[in-house]
């Protein structure tokens, strides 16, 4: 399986203002086997003012899904004893912000190092759930509030990441982000699978994005969002911050995934232009 590049990306002109010209162009291949078909970042020009940092600093102590932590860095030389500095980086792949490449939950889909680079620069659409979230902490985001997102602000623009604002992310330095209860169960907000399936056969979203630890909602015990949408092509991205500053729609995201060969995710540095 793989995502097909559906279109070819010419960077006319690179400014503050009017970021890319001419990010059409024509859908090679339609939609190829993965059913999804090429974003459209941009019709002529983008005019950007600001750009926001979507990803949490990445430190040891990070919480993590399983609540062990998964990055150890070793020193290996130092500027003071041997001139210039070095470290190296123990890692789990699906810490901290990341994305979640198709591979992570199919036999043999693409990696992150085979995502096309035109399907990581994409409409962004934030869906505001902080309400319900704080009644409910294991929140899904449903069909219902993309309509309720679609009423307000026109149809999803083709392309998209989709990403669900629950408010998750004030909690990233507290057990709360977590929300173990007291049957060992996380309770934190997520899609509902209802949702993804909406997203892929009635609209044509290629990414989805969570200010939580899983895609999932925390008390999900058969991941049928990962097993659903990342099989069909598609990409997530995880623990992403700073939603609150991005507005509900007309933002573009750029997606800084790692290039690493047979990797199945990782960490990523996510921007939104605004």
């Amino acid at each position: 399986m793989c995502v097909p590049g559906c279109h070819q990306v010419v960077m006319q002109r690179l400014s503050r203002r009017g970021f890319f010209m001419g990010l059409g162009g024509t859908a090679a291949a339609a939609a190829g086997t993965s059913g999804v078909a090429p974003p459209a970042a941009a019709q002529g020009s983008i005019d950007f003012s600001r750009a926001v940092d979507l990803t949490h600093p990445l430190t040891e102590d990070f919480p993590t899904f399983f609540g062990e932590p998964q990055l150890e860095i070793e020193e290996l030389v130092t500027y003071a004893e041997d001139g210039f500095n070095g470290n190296r980086w123990h890692l789990d792949e699906h810490t901290g912000t990341h994305i979640d490449a198709p591979f992570h939950f199919s036999p043999d889909g693409p990696g992150p190092a085979d995502i096309p680079a035109e399907q990581l620069v994409v409409p962004f659409v934030v869906v505001d759930v902080r309400a319900q979230a704080e009644e409910d902490p294991a929140y899904q985001l449903t069909p219902a509030d993309i309509a309720a997102w679609e009423s307000a602000h026109g149809a999803l623009p083709e392309g998209c990441c989709v990403a669900m604002n629950s408010g998750w992310a004030r909690h990233v330095d507290s057990d709360r982000f977590r929300n173990v209860d007291g049957d060992g169960i996380m309770q934190f907000p997520g899609f509902h699978v209802e949702a993804t399936d909406m997203l892929m056969s009635e609209r044509n979203a290629v990414g989805i994005a969570v200010d939580t630890l899983s895609l999932d909602h925390g008390p999900s015990q058969d991941f049928a969002v990962h097993y659903s949408w990342l099989p069909s092509g598609r990409w997530g991205l995880e623990a992403v911050a700073n939603l609150d500053e991005v507005p509900a729609a007309g933002a573009i995201l750029v997606v800084g995934a790692p290039k690493v060969v047979g990797a199945s995710g990782g960490p990523s540095r996510l921007i939104a232009l605004v």
